[in-house]
């Protein structure tokens, strides 16, 4: 199945009568938008992610759930079914941390955090995405190297804005 997106400027304004397709070129100044989201439980720690082995950073840890939006999709939309999706966690409960501009991937990444009460085993991997999860606490997330991280720029975010703190 095709999956089609919304194209947009680095504004992150839409640009009406584009339709982007997954796996084709998106041309220059062109881009598409991600929604990333930081799960935290109330009881301090958060979730990781182990990226499927076939995939690029294969076995890596993610600090996100997340994916690109579906043609249609508003950024919460986006990030709402990519939670659910990735982790099995139902929220609405979202707080946008910040925005990033991605030039050389195409990419608008949309930042969110999702504190939530979830129970904590009952997190559920997605076939051909994730291959394991675990919780850690803030020290022990922020003490990471790395290449044992699949993106540094959700790190580098969390540092910046010390959401870790919130």
């Amino acid at each position: 199945m095709t999956e089609l997106w919304d194209a947009y400027d680095s504004e992150f304004n839409k640009i009406k009568d584009v339709t982007l397709v997954r796996g084709e070129p998106i041309p220059n100044e062109i881009y598409h938008l991600v929604c990333e989201i930081i799960v935290k439980h109330v009881d301090g720690t958060y979730l990781l992610m182990q990226r499927d082995f076939e995939k690029h950073y294969g076995g890596c840890w993610e600090l996100t759930a997340g994916g690109s939006a579906l043609q249609g999709e508003t950024p919460i939309e986006c990030a709402i079914r990519e939670l659910r999706e990735e982790t099995g966690v139902v929220s609405i409960e979202m707080k946008e941390l910040g925005r990033i501009v991605h030039d050389a991937h195409h990419s608008l990444y949309v930042e969110y955090l999702c504190v939530t009460d979830c129970d904590k085993s009952s997190i559920t991997l997605q076939k051909g995405e994730t291959v394991n999860y675990r919780w850690i606490d803030k020290n022990s997330l922020l003490e990471m190297r790395e290449d044992e991280l699949s993106a540094t720029r959700t790190m580098k975010l969390i540092k910046e804005l010390n959401i870790l703190d919130k």
